[in-house]
């Protein structure tokens, strides 16, 4: 089999990477004024093995060397973005969606799609039944398919990115009406859960219709704060000067915009802290 790579790069990656793959080859390497790189690969096994080996490794070049410029091509142009902050920005949620392993980018791309092996099967099936494989050839002409996944990813990337922004841009909102705010209390402490019980310094629990009032006679609306919101609204309404939450998970989503709003006015303590143990075991 002959491969041919421009890339100085890229060809040294390949080799690594087909070695990693496969024992049983001898590489070849001269350089081509016409071609770039020129490797002639011999093998001892069968030939669909040697294909296997290859198509893995053009994926892991592919996506070492080509992936994000390809993710930058995009977003300048089909998206139209320019300024290059937010085109690093897209970037990187775009590399979160096609890599990332965790609930909520695979709940966003569709847990379903698997990106490395679409390329896999391009590849694949661009290298069986020849002998002659020119790497720039098969990005820049075999991979429509892949492109196509990659604009719509892309797009769910930028949906993210705006979430994101309008988040920060309602988070800075909100810190700035708690600095212009009297505190209501010295210091709140709560206790995580499916939706937060908070406490008073004394130890005594709020009740329900403690924190409507609270609420009631702050003016969230201003903040766009529902006032069925019983998570963050009531700590908005109360704007304690300290903030204790105990618990087991210092990144669930509702502490963090907690910790993000208050910043430094929060402390966060495993749920073997919680001062008021009779109320901790009624949890």
């Amino acid at each position: 089999m002959d491969v041919y790579f421009s890339s100085n790069k890229e060809v040294i990656s390949f080799c690594e990477q087909l070695f990693i793959y496969n024992k049983h080859i001898e590489l070849h390497w001269k350089t081509s004024e016409d071609w770039g790189n020129h490797l002639h690969i011999t093998y001892q096994q069968l030939e669909h093995d040697l294909a296997d080996s290859v198509a893995k490794s053009m994926v892991d070049v592919f996506i070492t060397h080509r992936l994000s410029n390809m993710i930058k091509g995009i977003t300048k142009d089909y998206y139209y973005y320019s300024n290059e902050d937010e085109i690093e920005k897209i970037l990187d949620l775009t590399h979160w969606l096609i890599a990332g392993e965790d609930d909520e980018s695979m709940q966003v791309r569709n847990e379903k799609d698997d990106p490395t092996q679409l390329l896999y099967s391009l590849f694949i099936s661009n290298i069986k039944n020849t002998s002659t494989l020119h790497f720039d050839s098969i990005v820049n002409f075999r991979l429509k398919v892949f492109k196509d996944y990659l604009v719509n990813i892309v797009g769910l990337a930028i949906d993210e990115y705006k979430r994101e922004e309008e988040h920060q841009e309602f988070v800075n909102m909100l810190r700035e009406y708690i600095l212009k705010k009297e505190p209501s209390y010295n210091i709140v402490h709560i206790l995580q859960g499916k939706s937060f019980s908070f406490f008073k310094e004394s130890g005594k629990q709020f009740s329900r219709m403690e924190l409507r009032t609270v609420m009631q006679n702050a003016p969230l609306y201003i903040v766009g704060l529902d006032e069925d919101e019983w998570n963050l609204a009531p700590l908005i309404a109360m704007a304690p000067k300290r903030i204790k939450i105990y618990g087991d998970l210092p990144s669930e989503p509702k502490t963090l915009t907690v910790i993000n709003v208050f910043q430094e006015r929060v402390d966060f303590e495993p749920i073997q802290k919680f001062p008021f143990p009779t109320y901790s075991k009624n949890q």
